[in-house]
């Protein structure tokens, strides 16, 4: 498979799914299967046997895998959905890979924000936009 764009850390839409529309964080990449783990998104039902008196059993709710393809970063300054830009840049004398926003070129690869300000943003535009349209 070809690299993949997203990250741990980054800040993603849910473009498909039951979960679309949804902003969250990446917690976690599986390279191999080529599929990711999203704070709060896909939340799937397991159900845990007791294995002895002082273990609790019960349904644990936890976060599912889903696809790369079905996810598009959240620019941290911008707050648009964007594909994600690959630019070579000189970092510290070194020719270096760097994801880049085409909208607005900063870096994804630089400072985070939190999921839930990328989330209102993502959001707003959405509200603005199809606003627009309508009128």
């Amino acid at each position: 498979m070809a690299n993949s764009s997203v990250k741990k850390g980054d800040n993603v839409m849910v473009i498909t799914g039951k979960d679309k529309g949804k902003v969250g964080k990446v917690l976690k990449v599986d390279t191999d299967a080529n599929r990711i783990y999203v704070e709060g998104i896909n939340i799937v039902s397991r159900s845990k046997k007791p294995r002895n008196a002082q273990d609790q059993g019960g349904i644990i709710k936890r976060e599912g895998t889903i696809d790369v393809s079905n996810v598009m970063h959240v620019c941290s300054s911008c707050g648009d959905v964007v594909r994600v830009k690959h630019e070579v840049k000189e970092v510290n004398g070194k020719n270096k890979s760097v994801r880049v926003c085409p909208k607005c070129g900063a870096g994804l690869d630089e400072k985070k924000t939190s999921a839930k300000k990328a989330a209102k943003k993502a959001a707003k535009k959405k509200v603005e936009k199809s606003e627009e349209n309508k009128g």
